[in-house]
């Protein structure tokens, strides 16, 4: 890797919707990044940073990239994750064969018809959340009082899980993504598996029609699945299924409020929804920094990534690459965004990524129907937003109408 000037990797945002400016320096008059660029963790490690669209997606379909977090070489990005990054994740951290026959096992679970049944569902959740923020009266925060409770409320559903232990979870889930320290991480971790495997063995005694008790039946029970992949497999499911589209709902809700000819737009066309979401994808990018470890060189963007160096794909940079989206930094939601890598992109493309645009069109069209002078309670500047090491999103939402 050539000793150059390197930027540093995360950064947090200046705006909560906007990436970094060091990510994409021609913004502030300065050279542009290349493609491909090295970049320096917080450790000091070098990797290489992937800022290009046409590259990202050549790289995230390259079976030479890694996923395997038990590598001692893969990149960690946050010192909090230091080791929990170095334990086993099912289904996001294991390459094939292992990662196949997970997803395949998985994918009814997700699919189309499966998510289209689950609507119903969705707006019932949506609705109730608004009954009891209409009741209650303004202000209320979006984020305690909607944001977060419609995707928990709904994975719980779908897996299966008591919504009565949400606020365990929910705590846990802030913890395992935002420490704030590595025993903090760790503490939850251990939480989560502790009450996983006791929810697991409550099950095989009384049987429910989630899906973790379909895993039991078909992979547990049969052999099929160990007890501990099962576990953590559960605990990805939940944290993945409701934190990325709480903070979605949020950020884009205050996105939307900060553009209202965008929101007018929105508001104006129902069939203009599932578009709207998917250019909300694409300029949010709240899941932002894909690790991935090479293990054998690999020529792309002009550059050679060499066996055994880490590579980090900032989703939040490629998804505004104007060789792939002309003005990619301004919010149009009738753009034809569909081949953003919000969800990543290749074999590790989000496995809910069906659940989670029905989810974004149901709880933003309603939001916006039923509380027609939705407006921020308190100035913009003023709303605290997650730092980059983490998901993106906001911390609260004050809102009034």
């Amino acid at each position: 890797m050539a000793d150059t000037e390197t930027v540093s990797f995360p950064q947090d945002r200046t705006c909560p919707y906007h990436p970094p400016t060091e990510y994409r320096p021609q913004k502030d008059g300065r050279t542009p990044l290349p493609p491909v660029s090295p970049a320096r963790l917080f450790d000091g490690r070098r990797v290489w940073l992937v800022t290009g669209h046409a590259e990202a997606r050549v790289l995230l379909v390259d079976r030479r990239l890694s996923a395997d977090r038990e590598d001692p070489a893969f990149p960690i990005l946050a010192e909090r994750l230091a080791l929990s990054s170095r334990r086993r994740v099912e289904l996001i951290g294991v390459d094939d064969p292992e990662h196949n026959a997970q997803r395949r096992m998985l994918i009814p679970s997700f699919s189309v018809k499966r998510t289209a049944a689950l609507r119903p569902r969705i707006q019932e959740t949506v609705d109730r959340l608004l009954d009891a923020m209409i009741e209650q009266g303004p202000p209320a925060d979006l984020v305690s009082a909607f944001a977060l409770p419609v995707p928990s409320t709904v994975i719980c559903a779908l897996l299966g899980v008591p919504y009565a232990d949400h606020d365990f979870f929910e705590s846990q889930s802030r913890k395992l993504l935002r420490g704030p320290g590595t025993a903090d991480v760790e503490e939850a971790r251990d939480a989560l598996d502790e009450y996983f495997r006791e929810l697991i063995e409550r099950k095989r005694s009384d049987r429910g029609d989630g899906l973790l008790d379909e895993l039991i039946a078909r992979q547990l029970d049969t052999g099929a699945m160990g007890r501990d992949e099962l576990v953590q497999l559960s605990e990805l499911l939940l944290v993945a299924g409701h934190e990325t589209t709480s903070n979605m709902i949020s950020l884009g809700t205050f996105t939307l409020l900060q553009h209202p000819d965008q929101l007018d737009r929105m508001r104006a066309s129902e069939e203009l929804m599932p578009t709207a979401v998917e250019e909300l994808l694409r300029f949010l990018s709240v899941a932002d920094g894909i690790s991935r470890l090479a293990t054998e060189d690999i020529e792309v963007g002009g550059v050679t990534i060499r066996a055994g160096e880490g590579v980090v794909l900032s989703t939040s940079a490629i998804n505004r690459d104007e060789t792939a989206y002309p003005a990619a930094d301004e919010l149009d939601l009738g753009r034809q965004a569909r081949h953003h890598v919000a969800f990543g992109f290749g074999i590790h493309q989000c496995l809910g990524q069906n659940l989670a645009r029905a989810e974004l069109e149901i709880a933003l069209r309603t939001l916006f129907d039923r509380l027609p002078g939705l407006r921020l309670a308190a100035p913009a500047d003023e709303i605290p937003f997650k730092p980059g090491d983490t998901l993106q999103g906001m911390v609260e939402l004050p809102v009034a109408w």
